[in-house]
């Protein structure tokens, strides 16, 4: 399909549809997830260990996914795991972007020394390698989940800053923002009144996106049992584990890194969606 111009045009209702409704239906998964949980996710049976999925000759009834080597339920734990995800990737997805997002805004509005102070603060955090990073302060703040909300804010708010500084500066001189000068509007309230809303969409597509590598941190750490409790059911977690039983039970391995791999796409393309949808130089 192309435009007025020609342009071939991308199917963006289509990529927010479909990835919007994946996760809808993951929020909805893990807020009802007592009502729709087969079985507890914490139960431990040897008997029913590493069963297979439902389609296979020696599955069990209500274990549709199958069950681990401690005979937990997979979809249960797939279920309860998304909670933890997804509460991540709301909170600290969230914080990042107000942290990194007011700082941008300052230092591409005022420029002059708070840019100076902000941008020079910004390389040299970004010179840090971030997985490490994260790694090290979970190891000083000690597992958890404030920890890791924690550690993705202060890894990942200088993402926000570099973007959303770029954004303000180039919307700093339009001549919307001297008109508001004019008509005798500070510069605070040119900043909040004039250049927020217009960086707000831009700040909307990054949230989504932050959303996505927030659920990518949380699953590494979890992976290395740098998450919360152990016992807990998390995607990287089970990641984990299935590693180890990837012969013997291929599905307590397939089926997290599926769901892990479908909800960062989802956060990844609805941000990229939104974007084209609300940005007026692309659509």
């Amino acid at each position: 399909m192309r435009d007025a111009r020609g342009d071939i045009k991308r199917p963006i209702g289509l990529r927010l549809w479909l990835s919007g409704g994946w996760l809808t239906l993951l929020a909805l998964a893990a807020i009802f997830a007592p009502l729709i949980a087969p079985q507890d996710p914490l139960a431990q049976d040897l008997f029913t260990s590493r069963l297979p999925p439902f389609w296979d000759s020696k599955a069990e009834a209500g274990y549709w996914l199958g069950s681990d080597s401690l005979g937990r339920d997979v979809l249960s734990r797939i279920v309860y795991g998304a909670r933890l995800a997804l509460i991540v990737a709301l909170v600290a997805g969230t914080l990042t972007c107000l942290v990194g997002g007011t700082l941008g805004l300052i230092a591409g509005y005022y420029r002059g020394w708070p840019d100076r102070i902000i941008s020079r603060f910004v390389d040299i955090w970004m010179a840090f390698p971030p997985v490490l990073f994260a790694i090290l302060l979970i190891a000083v703040l000690g597992p958890g989940l404030m920890s890791i909300i924690i550690a993705i804010v202060v890894i990942d708010w200088t993402r926000f800053a570099r973007v959303i500084r770029a954004e303000a500066m180039s919307q700093g001189v339009m001549d919307y923002v001297a008109s508001a000068q004019v008509a005798g509007r500070g510069r605070f309230g040119t900043m909040i009144n004039e250049i927020l809303p217009n960086v707000l969409p831009t700040m909307v597509a990054l949230l989504t996106l932050e959303m996505g590598i927030a659920v990518i941190v949380e699953a590494i750490l979890s992976f290395v049992n740098l998450s919360i409790s152990t016992d807990s059911p998390t995607w990287g977690g089970m990641i984990s584990e299935g590693r180890t039983s990837v012969h013997q039970a291929w599905w307590v391995l397939v089926f997290p890194l599926i769901t892990l791999f479908l909800t960062v796409l989802s956060f990844s393309q609805l941000g990229e969606g939104l974007k084209d949808r609300f940005d007026p130089v692309l659509r």
